[in-house]
């Protein structure tokens, strides 16, 4: 698959972009380090197309992607595009359990997007945070102390009920 005439053509929608991208993905057509060597190169938002269908990808299958993916978004959780911070948020959150050695660093980049102006870039850090929380680390023991102080300066109700839920499978206060 030629990622780059894929993008370019005019034709197709971009939800059909990320599709098509996520399938050959998922049956092995094009890797994920032939993605991410094209998205390195990209402008954001042909950048947030690859990791959006990355992201679809890892919600299928978070298996189907390597260390380098995680790295890949990590690195980029700090974009100044906002669809390519949360996109990589929702990466995270489908495949940090494959990586618990990528733990902390995962913690640090996603941490600075609970106080973002974006509320989706806010709502995939919660979500990230849920799916590391469950993880159940030693890293809970001072997570679940800062994230508490997130929630609770949270505006956005929806990504308050991300967090309060996630405490509650840990059997912990929101408060």
């Amino acid at each position: 698959m030629d990622i780059k005439a894929l993008i370019d053509d005019k034709s197709i929608s971009p939800k059909d972009k990320n599709m098509q991208i996520a399938t050959a993905i998922l049956d092995g057509r094009i890797t994920s380090a032939t993605l991410l060597a094209f998205a390195q190169k990209a402008k954001a938002p042909v950048k947030a197309t690859c990791i959006e269908a990355m992201e679809f990808a890892t919600q299928t299958n978070p298996a189907i992607t390597g260390a380098e993916v995680l790295d890949f978004v990590l690195a980029n959780l700090q974009d100044k595009a906002p669809r390519v911070k949360w996109e990589c948020g929702k990466v995270v959150a489908n495949t940090i359990h494959l990586h618990p050695n990528h733990l902390e660093k995962a913690i640090n980049n996603v941490l600075i997007n609970t106080t973002d102006a974006g509320t989706v870039v806010r709502w995939s850090a919660a979500t990230a945070f849920a799916r590391i929380l469950a993880m159940k680390t030693p890293h809970n023991e001072t997570l679940v102390p800062a994230l508490q102080n997130v929630m609770n300066n949270e505006e956005k109700n929806s990504i308050k009920k991300i967090y309060a839920a996630a405490f509650k499978k840990l059997g912990v206060s929101g408060r």
